[in-house]
């Protein structure tokens, strides 16, 4: 079932992740009883229509990254609100905070924020997820982008 959220997820975004070398699948950290879906990748990859739908800059120089949380303790595996924050630094340490905005398609519930980029450019992220007094954790991450 998760499988099919995080699929849906994808084609939600009009993500074509087979199209270039440079895309990275979703990637999963479990904690406890939830499973933090997440990925980060150019926001080239979504057609214009999803960008203009969910406010997305389509830019060779932007990039998105999408977080979802699943609770593999009930049936189902059913996505969760979260409450959701974060930072994005380069090498350079140059900080950019990012601001999630959640998207709830059926089902799934999901949360995007956007960060800037320049060529050939390794982004560290540092993402604090809470849900109650269930869930309270730091995911951390790097994601190398490239300009096409």
């Amino acid at each position: 079932m998760f499988r099919t959220i995080i699929l849906s997820l994808l084609v939600v975004l009009g993500l074509s992740l087979g199209l270039s070398n440079t895309a990275q699948a979703e990637q999963k950290q479990q904690v406890g009883n939830f499973d933090i879906h997440y990925m980060a990748l150019s926001s080239t990859f979504i057609t214009p229509s999803i960008a203009k739908t969910y406010g997305i800059e389509r830019s060779n120089y932007n990039g998105i990254v999408n977080i979802a949380v699943l609770d593999t303790s009930k049936e189902g595996n059913p996505p969760v609100a979260i409450e959701i924050s974060g930072v994005a630094n380069n090498l350079l340490d140059a900080r950019i905070t990012l601001d999630f905005k959640e998207i709830r398609e059926g089902k799934a519930i999901y949360y995007i924020a956007q960060v800037p980029y320049r060529d050939d450019q390794e982004i560290n992220f540092n993402i604090a997820i809470k849900h109650g007094n269930k869930l309270n954790t730091a995911l951390k991450f790097k994601q190398k982008f490239y300009v096409e």
